[in-house]
């Protein structure tokens, strides 16, 4: 019998739904395959949970992980001292596995966990601001963890080949265009293959491939975006698209705006000077659509699609203008896209990829 739970995070007068039984056993059968897959975990290495039981996800993902990986030590992170967390993850291996399973996100102290931990060479896979999920985004959430090897990495690699290849490309937004007209920067993989790369694992879920113009200024044209990420770093859909006017990389106009969006380009605007269009981004995750979304940005971002990120900040790709940690902002945008094309190769159409 499911016993409700107070959830402190929300309401605490009320208890928290438990997700069902049969939900818990897919994400643990989602979970199994990317330790198995992506992590080649085995019961040679140590592994250590650090949880919260604040929402129904986190709870159930603990569940599914505790199916997962008998053997690893679980921490719950409101009853152990900060001190006992990091001895316990202090004591970790290189290729140990750290599992952190946040509502919110973990702070002790000054430590940047994830960081840390992959300085160390542990394999790391986190899950945070779980609480930003109710209803039926907690399904879409445990279905966005089904790690299909051949889809992530086949697709993926075909992504970048076709990216770091390409001339220019065009994001085709219901009747406007975006036009890339220089060559992209060589695309980076989120797609849980870790074999080429220094750190094992990140946040998930996953599903993402990335670039940006190796020169902003190579960007002009219109694009229509029915998303965007707000200043609380939830996802915000506005009755209509807004279509976003950009001359020589940057955003200079918009059209059918709302006030939320334009407080954030106000903000950009005085941090960054200018609304700078930086990364491409092909989601991949099947999970999430136009129509099945969810409140957290970081989570959406892997949707199966177009995003973009506005503003200067980008850690991945140094640009000799913009000095590095100059840019304050990095706002996802999510585009309506009717087919994009890397020079004359249509490479998403009818909502897939079809490389």
């Amino acid at each position: 019998m499911n016993i409700p739970i107070v959830n402190p995070a929300t309401n605490p007068e009320k208890p928290m739904e438990i997700l069902p039984a049969a939900t818990v056993a897919i994400a643990a059968q989602h979970l199994r395959d990317i330790l198995q897959l992506a992590f080649e975990h085995t019961v040679q290495h140590q592994a250590v949970v650090v949880y919260d039981q604040r929402c129904p996800l986190a709870v159930a993902l603990t569940s599914a992980y505790r199916a997962c990986l008998p053997n690893a030590r679980f921490i719950d992170f409101d009853v152990e001292t900060p001190e006992l967390i990091l001895s316990t993850l202090n004591a970790l291996q290189a290729s140990d596995l750290a599992v952190l399973i946040q509502s919110t996100n973990f702070r002790l102290e000054a430590y940047r966990l994830r960081v840390e931990l992959f300085k160390r060479g542990l394999k790391v896979i986190e899950h945070p601001h779980l609480a930003r999920m109710e209803g039926d985004e907690n399904l879409y959430y445990i279905e966005s963890l089904a790690y299909d090897a051949n889809y992530y990495r086949g697709t993926g690699n075909a992504l970048k080949q076709k990216i770091d290849s390409a001339s220019g490309g065009v994001v085709d937004s219901d009747g406007a265009e975006l036009i890339f007209s220089g060559r992209l920067e060589p695309a980076k993989l989120n797609v849980g293959d870790y074999r080429q790369m220094n750190n094992v694992g990140g946040q998930f879920p996953i599903g993402e491939v990335f670039t940006e113009s190796v020169a902003l200024e190579d960007v002009y044209g219109q694009i229509r975006i029915f998303a965007f990420g707000d200043t609380t770093f939830t996802v915000n859909r506005p009755e209509q698209p807004i279509t976003l006017i950009v001359e020589k990389g940057q955003v200079i106009d918009t059209i059918n705006s709302t006030p939320e969006f334009d407080q954030v380009l106000a903000n950009i605007r005085a941090d960054d000077s200018v609304v700078w269009v930086r990364e491409l981004g092909f989601g991949m995750n099947k999970a999430f659509s136009k129509d099945k979304t969810v409140r957290d940005i970081g989570t959406y971002e892997r949707m199966c699609g177009v995003h973009l990120s506005l503003g200067a900040k980008h850690g991945s790709y140094a640009k000799p203008h913009i000095k590095r940690g100059e840019g304050r902002h990095h706002v996802d945008v999510f585009a309506v896209t009717e087919a994009v094309k890397l020079d004359d190769e249509v490479v998403y159409k009818n909502g897939a990829w079809v490389v």
